[in-house]
């Protein structure tokens, strides 16, 4: 685990609470910043860097979101910076600061997510773009999103025997675990029989089983530990890695928006998945294996794909996660507790803002400030979110 002097600490994280409260996103990244700025105790004056993650449903403001939140905080002569990796957006605008900080162009940088989402599916934006995969997925085949979900569930279900009720344990679950969450966006329980007497959408997945877009924002202050030593604050929250690495080829994984897989006739798959090639390089960057973690913030827009980010992030060996939610090892008070947060499930899906959202939630259960849903003891956070067109994205922090 990286312990020089010349990291990258988290002083202050803030979000402003998800739901569908029809506003402007630059007035939740906003709040989300000031949050942010209050928790670590810096003055807005003092931040010389400011990254935003782009929204593409809200505008040009969205797309140069980095300067649209200097502006609406008060230009302070600060550099800015735009990052858009679909749902890993959070995670690349992170690793943008944490760079400059590193090549020691930038000492305190805010970055900020937000979005407004739209009722119902996202779609592709419009036009008709008969070059780009994510529009001709839908048009030709209606694959919205949770079509894909489904073929991710029905994979689960013929090779490792998962079945509907399993699904049905990760919602339970992690519906429990948001009841403490006073940013959660569902705080509700829910049953097994909830669960599968919801509406199907996509078969086998039922409505509960599918994450709901919302709005909402979440900011992450990072600095030089020097910065932090000089703030007085001797024992920070430490960004160990973040990886974003992209898939090897061939790809034989079938990956939201493609319709097709690469093939290995002529060259053979690589040895790690693209799923897993993004933990193993952030294990790698800070030197810790899966038995280290405390917890994992995992990308659960899904039911079923918690499940496999679990083995993907090597928590358990493939085909053993409904093992080990059946047994309560990833809840509270188990073995590896798995979103502790409540997840995507309790907030729903702020595409530039939910990345970030982890990197909170993993900052707080490290302080011990996670009241209600703490894991204790918890010294090792680690985060996994996919985007599409080969982004991908995991953050490891501790203390």
């Amino acid at each position: 685990m990286s312990g020089s002097d010349s990291g990258v600490a988290v002083l202050g994280v803030g979000m402003h609470p998800w739901g569908k409260w029809g506003r402007n996103f630059v007035e939740y990244g906003v709040h989300a910043a000031r949050a942010a700025l209050a928790d670590a105790g810096v003055d807005w004056q003092d931040v010389d860097l400011v990254v935003g993650g782009e929204t593409v449903r809200n505008g040009y403001g969205g797309y140069v979101a980095g300067a649209t939140f200097a502006q609406a905080l008060g230009w302070n002569g600060a550099t800015v910076a735009t990052s858009y990796a679909a749902c890993a957006t959070g995670a690349q605008a992170l690793d943008t600061a944490r760079a400059r900080i590193l090549a020691g162009l930038s000492e305190v940088a805010l970055v900020v997510g937000a979005d407004t989402t739209p009722q119902g599916f996202l779609a592709p934006n419009a036009g008709e773009r008969w070059d780009d995969p994510d529009w001709l997925r839908f048009r030709l085949l209606g694959m919205t999103n949770p079509a894909y979900f489904a073929m991710y569930a029905r994979r689960r279900m013929d090779l490792y025997g998962a079945t509907p009720e399993d699904f049905a344990r990760v919602k339970v679950k992690n519906a429990r675990h948001g009841l403490a969450n006073p940013n959660a966006r569902y705080r509700k329980e829910v049953s097994v029989e909830d669960v599968l007497t919801s509406a199907v959408v996509s078969d086998p997945l039922h409505l509960l089983d599918i994450c709901a877009t919302s709005d909402g924002g979440a900011a992450v202050l990072v600095a030089s530990t020097e910065y932090a030593r000089r703030l007085g604050v001797e024992r920070p929250v430490r960004i160990d890695a973040i990886s974003t690495v992209t898939p090897t080829f061939p790809n034989t994984v079938l990956d939201m928006p493609n319709i097709s897989t690469d093939a290995s006739t002529a060259v053979a798959a690589p040895e790690c998945t693209f799923k897993e090639s993004i933990g193993h390089a952030a294990y790698e960057e800070a030197g810790v294996d899966p038995a280290d973690v405390s917890l994992a913030e995992v990308y659960d827009l899904s039911t079923a794909l918690e499940l496999d980010w679990m083995e993907d992030l090597g928590l358990c060996k493939r085909g053993e996660a409904e093992a080990l939610l059946r047994a309560g090892d990833t809840t509270l008070g188990g073995r590896i507790p798995v979103n502790p947060s409540g997840g995507l499930a309790c907030f729903g899906e702020a595409v530039p803002a939910q990345a970030l959202a982890q990197v909170c939630e993993v900052t707080w259960q490290l302080r011990g400030q996670a009241t209600g849903r703490q894991v204790e003891g918890a010294r090792v956070g680690i985060t996994a979110n996919q985007g599409l067109f080969g982004h991908g994205s995991s953050v490891i922090l501790s203390v």
